[in-house]
């Protein structure tokens, strides 16, 4: 129930908080309360993603584009994640999560994260969400026409191409 708390402080803070453009940089910072630690008592692996989560809705929220896939009844649908923990967190650490668009294909956008403490890397996602309507799937061309303007993907990273091909032969 927490994060639902925190997930629609994010979204209407969002919104109040300055626009940005379809490849620019979200930054969103969290408190490790109790309930989001494990038995090591340090920030859960799920919760680590959970963040991501959240984070990526203040991506969406602060290009201006989350609540008109709302209204028009799109949703983000996370398809896959590889994630990589480096240093843990501990109860009551501030850390942010940096969330950018790395590119996109012709049905999924590439987004990364970035879970920082004290400027020290605590783990990296990335993961690929879809936008979906109940008559299936919306492309990325027209998600990014609701930012006002015109891109093409910028080239994915080795890594992501080997990765999106390794998903798509499964």
């Amino acid at each position: 129930m927490l994060l639902l708390f925190r997930f629609l402080f994010v979204v209407f803070g969002g919104a109040l908080r300055s626009r940005i453009g379809p490849l620019d940089e979200s930054r969103v910072r969290f408190t490790v309360l109790p309930n989001d630690c494990d038995l090591n008592i340090h920030l859960n692996a799920g919760r680590f993603v959970s963040f991501m989560d959240i984070a990526r809705m203040d991506l969406l929220v602060r290009m201006r584009v989350f609540f008109p896939l709302i209204r028009r009844g799109w949703r983000p649908i996370m398809g896959g994640c590889v994630v990589r923990y480096r240093h843990s967190i501990g109860p009551f650490e501030r850390f942010e999560v940096r969330s950018r668009v790395l590119g996109w294909d012709a049905k999924w956008f590439y987004i990364e994260h970035l879970v920082e403490r004290e400027n020290r890397i605590c783990a990296t996602g990335i993961m690929r969400v879809l936008i979906r309507h109940a008559k299936g799937n919306v492309g990325p061309e027209e998600v990014i026409a609701l930012t006002g303007k015109t891109l093409s993907s910028p080239p994915l990273s080795p890594f992501v191409e080997r990765w999106r091909d390794a998903e798509d032969a499964r």
